[in-house]
């Protein structure tokens, strides 16, 4: 629906289609992706010039989202210190120890025009299948003696759609040192080792994003290289990276 609409509308006009629940979700890589009742789930459709910051770095649209809903919940007074993170290139996580939400980006170019569409989902109020922000929330309360109150989902699309409108205006006008800072406060990437290729391979350290969304890796002795996203090849519970 949302595909057949996008090229009807002016161009100033947003539109962005929620579900309550997804029967054929997708995710990376053609992996289907959960949708229990209880999720966020959205698709939301932007436009942007070809010859603007973000038009020349569309990868970093996937780290603007998922920035937009770590911020979307810890940008609420109360909740600066929930432990909701982001994992380059694509997913939410809680802490570094178990994933609760993903975001996919497609984009197509008309003219000079990306006219992108972003499916994010992510885990609000259902604790399976991994864990979610009310749970996430419920732990914070009990180990600080806080009583926040839980979220909506329908609260949390709006924060992000909020969020995210504002990490694109920094990006257009400053580009991705505008948004770095923010991003490397909430990843769980700081200090990581990762292994090159497979389980046997050279290890490496993360040390950041290049200026076009990828992934930056020191070997020792081979200096720093950029690494990019190829399916689920970067599997964070084995620290495994496959390089292009």
């Amino acid at each position: 629906l949302i595909g057949r609409l996008m090229f009807e509308l002016p161009e100033e006009m947003g539109l962005i289609a929620v579900a309550v629940r997804q029967t054929q979700g997708k995710g990376r890589g053609g992996n289907v992706w959960l949708s229990p009742m209880g999720c966020a789930l959205s698709t939301l459709h932007i436009s942007i010039p070809l010859h603007s910051n973000l038009g020349q770095r569309i990868p970093f649209i996937q780290h603007l989202v998922s920035l937009a809903v770590v911020e979307a919940v810890r940008s609420i007074p109360g909740y600066e210190d929930i432990e909701l993170r982001v994992k380059w290139p694509n997913d939410i996580y809680y802490s570094d120890l178990m994933k609760l939400g993903g975001v996919l980006v497609n984009s197509t170019l008309i003219e000079t025009t990306f006219h992108i569409l972003i499916g994010f989902g992510f885990n609000v109020n259902n604790s399976n299948p991994t864990i979610c922000i009310n749970d996430l929330i419920a732990k914070f309360n009990r180990e600080e003696g806080t009583e926040l109150k839980p979220l909506s989902a329908d609260c949390l699309i709006a924060r992000t759609v909020t969020v995210l409108e504002r990490l694109i205006e920094i990006f257009q006008e400053k580009g991705p040192n505008g948004i770095l800072p923010q991003y490397y406060k909430y990843w769980v990437h700081s200090g990581k080792q990762v292994r090159l290729g497979s389980q046997e391979g050279p290890l490496a350290w993360v040390v950041g994003i290049d200026d076009y969304g990828y992934l930056q890796v020191h070997q020792e002795g081979e200096g720093v290289q950029s690494v990019h996203p190829d399916g689920n090849s970067f599997d964070m519970l084995r620290n495994l990276i496959v390089p292009k």
